[in-house]
Parts: C-alpha cells; structure tokens; sequence
C-alpha cells in the first residue's frame, strides 16, 4: 500500500484538511500518524479531541515530522508559509497542495530541494466522501508521489489525473460544479413547490434524483445522452420538459458557467505565474 508507514500531515486544519483526515481514518489509516497545524489552536483542539490525531504547534515542526505534507491553506498565503517552511521539505517528501489556482513553478520556487509536487483540485462533497478530485505531477514528482496523492483523495471520492494545463478547466468544471448544482437542486425544490408538494418533499426527491442519476452514470458507464433518452417516450413527460430546458439554454448556460470559471482561475493563476 502507498501511504503503509507513512505520516501524514496538513499544513492548516480547515474543512478540507478535516474531510482528509477523517477519510483516512475511516478507510483505516492510524490517527497516530496524521497530524495537523494551524494558526487557531482550538481548532487544533478539536480535531485533535474528534479524530484523535497529533496536533503541531508549528508549521515546521509538522513539515520535519511527517513524510507527506498537505498544503492546505488558503491560496492567498500559499506563499506566507511556504516562505516560512520551505526550507525545511526534504527530498523524499510528498508535498500535495490543494490550493487552487496555485501553479506547481510558484510553489517549487520556495522549496531549498527538489521535492515532489503534487497540485490537486477537489471539491467540497469531500466532506461527504463523494468528492471529485483532479491531480498533476510537479517537476521532481514521480509515480510513487503520484500513488500516494491518489490514495489521500480516494479515501474521500473518485480522482482523476491531468496535465497541469488543464487544471483551470478541473477549478472551472467539478471544483466549483457544486455551485451549479446547489442551484440546480434549489430550482427543481422550488418547481416541485409550485408543483403542490411540501418543500421538505420536493427537496428530497430533487436530491435523491439528482444523486441517483449521477450513481446510475457512473456505475453504468453508458453517455448520458443514452441514459436521458432512456427516460424519455414518445409525447411522455419527459420530453417536454426536456424541451423546455432547450428552449431555455439550459446546455449552452451551463457550458458558459464552466468556461467563465476556467478563465478567471487562469487569470488568477496568471498571477503567481
């Protein structure tokens, strides 16, 4: 197994940071061997006091103590603590960023040594264990980096690998896709509202439609164009609503979302560039 002995580490114990260790500890990995830094000690604390793993009090003690480091702070001070830490990766280590929009160059340049990079983009159903997560391979990253990352996020849902190029088009579809379908979800809670039926009804059957369509997909492995026309009969229901969502630019509205989010993580991407 990639992660067998290891000690794994977040730098930074927000929400991801908890959906990771939690992951991990549910998929059996050790809590003694998870640690945890970040600014606010009581979060610390509680984590400490819910999982069971090691606080640090330091950013790099956590970075001198652990083989596979987690860059999981905010991307606007990437830079303050890995000028604060870098010297004190080592080749041999894993340091996977979640970051996003952070490029692997900008990250690299703080590290003293030629260490593997891992850049990942997840979501948010993380916490749930149903995330989507993308990965790339820095400059010094090899397969056993790369084996290693995987395993972290396939402990909290499905990953993917892809050049770092593609990484804005990863931010831009599944990284923030969740926005679109929370809105989704509301639109069709609210239509089965107007519909007749009780919010808490509508809300649960647009949800459950909604995961159970994505579990059919994927499990199934056919093209949701087979799998919508499956729905679908001759002057039925389906077809008519269907309809009226191409009549509204339902595709078209949805593939502008996704562009417009790739390019404004590229611009911000730009930045660090």
């Amino acid at each position: 197994m990639p992660l067998n002995g290891l000690k794994i580490g977040c730098l930074g114990a927000g929400a991801m940071a908890e959906a990771l260790l939690s992951g991990l500890i549910k998929s059996g990995f050790p809590p003694d061997y998870l640690y945890a830094s970040d600014i606010h000690q009581q979060r610390l604390a509680f984590l400490q006091k819910k999982l069971g793993i090691n606080p640090e009090q330091s950013n790099q003690g956590l970075v001198k103590a652990v083989n596979i480091v987690v860059l999981a702070v905010k991307p606007q001070i990437v830079g303050q603590v890995l000028e604060e830490t870098g010297e004190f990766f080592c080749s041999g280590q894993t340091l996977i960023s979640v970051a996003a929009a952070v490029p692997v160059k900008y990250i690299e340049k703080f590290l003293k040594e030629p260490v593997g990079v891992v850049r990942v983009m997840p979501n948010t159903p993380c916490l749930v264990g149903a995330g989507a997560s993308a990965l790339c391979a820095g400059t010094y990253a090899g397969e056993e980096d790369l084996r290693r990352a995987r395993a972290i996020f396939s402990a909290v849902g499905r990953v993917a690998e892809v050049n770092e190029e593609l990484m804005d088009a990863v931010t831009g579809l599944s990284g923030s896709g969740p926005a679109y379908m929370f809105m989704i979800l509301d639109a069709l809670t609210d239509a089965g509202l107007r519909a007749g039926l009780s919010r808490e009804v509508a809300f649960l059957l647009s949800a459950q439609t909604m995961l159970g369509a994505a579990k059919m997909a994927l499990e199934s492995g056919e093209h949701p164009a087979r799998l919508k026309n499956l729905v679908t009969t001759p002057a039925g229901t389906a077809i008519e609503g269907i309809f009226a969502l191409e009549e509204g630019g339902l595709r078209r509205t949805l593939m502008k979302a996704v562009s417009e989010a790739t390019r404004r993580s590229s611009e911000i991407s730009a930045r660090l560039k």
